[in-house]
């Protein structure tokens, strides 16, 4: 025994540089892992479930959209739009630009010299988890390049594509670091106490509202594609639709940044939601239209997992069932019903319902947060004094109206700058393809298919450009 530590490895001796004293390598382990799975809900879950919903001749266009927003979104964060979002304040909604590849990122928050705050600008102390910030660097990639992909649910079928490659580093400069910023990263929101847990008005919300707007300036589909748009492959969109929901599991268990009670109570009550969510629309449908649908039941997973998002780790199981069963039946009424008798929800084409089920359903789940945040579970997660829902007495009134504060703030911010970075796209880069282009498809827009159906896996000849071109592969 007394020459054990001869057989140490020699990669671990060093244990300052190999092994800090200050990594929490169960925390870091699980925050890795918890990355991989948001990362997984765009690429590959988002990617193939949009394959699957839309129209086949939109099916490689929608996928392509979704995959160049993951991989467009990484540049811009390490760069300059993670420091923006969680760096040094620069203004009280946005932080100063700056680079996140440095070699500080191998040291926890914690450690560095005033990262987030300096000059005593904190109020509400943030959490430090004990890891390389470079792995919650990864982690909020994850959600950031989620969030536009969400995003593109409201504009496919029409929208340019070399706008839209345009658009997304703009839209994460300019409108996703602010929310974030404003409401995670120390901003002013933050500092007031709004509860966002995981994302139902930074990720959630935020894609709802400038998915909506984005709509409206690039214009609504072919109406023959707005009369006919079956989807092409729903074996497809449920294995997407599965990896999502698999995934959430990450997006809401990871937001304690630590592996511990709290984060398995998020778990939990995020499969509770999305599960009774699915059920009860599926339950409303079947009442009204007399069969239940596939489609129907992932919008209610779908409304399910966003609506708990605000307040996973922050309600008791009982309140997750509740929200469960009202996200499962007031976005339903709103897509189902409301959207056929309001005039703008008619005039504006948004082709998966990302206002529903997004924006609708993260405003849900704030303001029910407001409502059952219990105050111990606050206690565990918030560094703000008292915290706690309506429910649990009057001071929890304000909570619930600082819920919708935060709210009005995340969709008129959105509106706004949305419109405008589409406005100052549009002045080189036409915001929708050409009518030829909207006929064809994908061929015209990437010079592929999807499926290749015509003999050996060769293509027919299809016109574009007033001229015959054979893209047959070789």
């Amino acid at each position: 025994m007394a020459n054990a530590s001869l057989v140490i490895p020699i990669a671990y001796r060093n244990s300052s540089v190999t092994v800090p004293d200050w990594l929490n390598k169960g925390d870091n382990a699980w925050q890795m892992v918890s990355a991989a799975l948001v990362g997984m809900q765009g690429m590959p879950g988002l990617v193939i479930l949009y394959a699957g919903l839309v129209k086949k001749k939109w099916a490689l266009n929608s996928a392509f959209m979704a995959l160049y927003a993951f991989a467009a979104v990484m540049p811009c964060w390490v760069l300059w739009a993670y420091k923006m979002s969680f760096g040094h304040r620069l203004i009280p909604l946005w932080g100063k630009a700056g680079l996140a590849v440095s070699q500080d990122f191998l040291i926890p928050q914690a450690l560095l010299p005033s990262t987030h705050y300096q000059d005593g600008d904190i109020e509400t102390a943030a959490i430090q988890p004990w890891y390389p910030t470079a792995t919650m660097v990864f982690f909020q990639y994850a959600f950031a390049a989620v969030t536009v992909i969400l995003l593109a649910g409201s504009v496919l079928a029409r929208m340019s594509i070399k706008a839209w490659m345009a658009f997304v580093p703009l839209w994460i400069t300019f409108s996703y670091s602010i929310g974030a910023y404003s409401i995670w990263g120390g901003g002013f929101l933050f500092q007031w106490g709004v509860m966002d847990y995981s994302g139902g008005y930074v990720v959630h919300l935020a894609s709802g509202a400038a998915g909506f707007t984005a709509a409206y300036w690039v214009g609504p589909r072919l109406q023959e594609d707005r009369d006919e748009f079956p989807p092409n492959n729903l074996l497809l969109a449920l294995t997407g639709a599965g990896i999502l929901w698999m995934g959430w599991t990450g997006f809401n268990g990871g937001d304690p940044f630590a592996a511990n009670v709290d984060s398995s109570l998020a778990v939990l009550n995020t499969h509770i939601c999305a599960a009774t969510s699915l059920l009860t629309w599926t339950c409303w449908d079947v009442i009204f239209f007399k069969k239940p649908s596939v489609i129907g039941a992932i919008q209610g997973m779908i409304t399910g997992l966003v609506c708990i998002t605000p307040g996973a780790g922050l309600v008791q199981g009982w309140a997750a069932l509740v929200m469960g069963i009202t996200s499962g039946t007031i976005p339903w009424y709103t897509m189902m019903s409301l959207s056929k008798k309001l005039t703008i929800l008619q005039k504006i084409d948004d082709t998966l319902g990302v206002f529903h089920t997004h924006a609708v359903a993260g405003t849900l789940g704030g303001a029910l947060t407001g409502l059952f945040a219990h105050p111990s579970l606050c206690s565990m997660f918030l560094a703000v004094p008292d915290s706690k829902g309506a429910f649990y007495g009057s001071k929890g009134g304000v909570q619930f109206l600082k819920q919708l504060v935060g709210a009005s703030f995340i969709i008129g911010w959105n509106v706004v700058i949305t419109s405008i970075i589409l406005l100052v796209i549009r002045v080189v880069i036409p915001l929708r393809m050409s009518e030829q282009e909207l006929k064809i498809g994908d061929d015209a827009a990437h010079g592929e298919e999807a499926y290749a159906l015509a003999g050996q896996g060769q293509r027919e000849k299809t016109i574009h450009n007033g001229s015959y071109i054979d893209n047959h592969i070789p």
